[in-house]
């Protein structure tokens, strides 16, 4: 199960990752965009590293601080998932 959620979210991010790489091209181009409840939701399900990854590469939504600081909370939350899913024990303190 650890294997297949690792590779589920590692697509996710993927994805998230191109997605608004591609919104960030079409912005400079004031072309159509990627709707942001499409980030959003590419986020949540599972692929928020890389939408936090590439708000950071692409310098895109940096000025939005609900992206800042969602997709923060979002990429935390995939990676305890991951560290829980594989069995990673870790005291609370630590996370706090």
């Amino acid at each position: 199960m650890a294997q297949t959620l690792s590779i589920y979210m590692a697509i996710l991010s993927i994805w998230a990752f191109v997605a608004m790489g591609f919104d960030k091209k079409q912005a400079q181009k004031k072309k159509q965009r990627v709707p942001e409840r499409n980030l959003w939701l590419l986020a949540i399900l599972g692929g928020g590293v890389g939408a936090y990854l590439a708000m950071q590469v692409f310098r895109h939504k940096t000025r939005k601080t609900h992206f800042r600081i969602g997709f923060l909370l979002l990429a935390m939350l995939d990676m305890l998932l991951l560290l829980y899913t594989f069995g990673v024990q870790m005291p609370v303190s630590t996370i706090f």
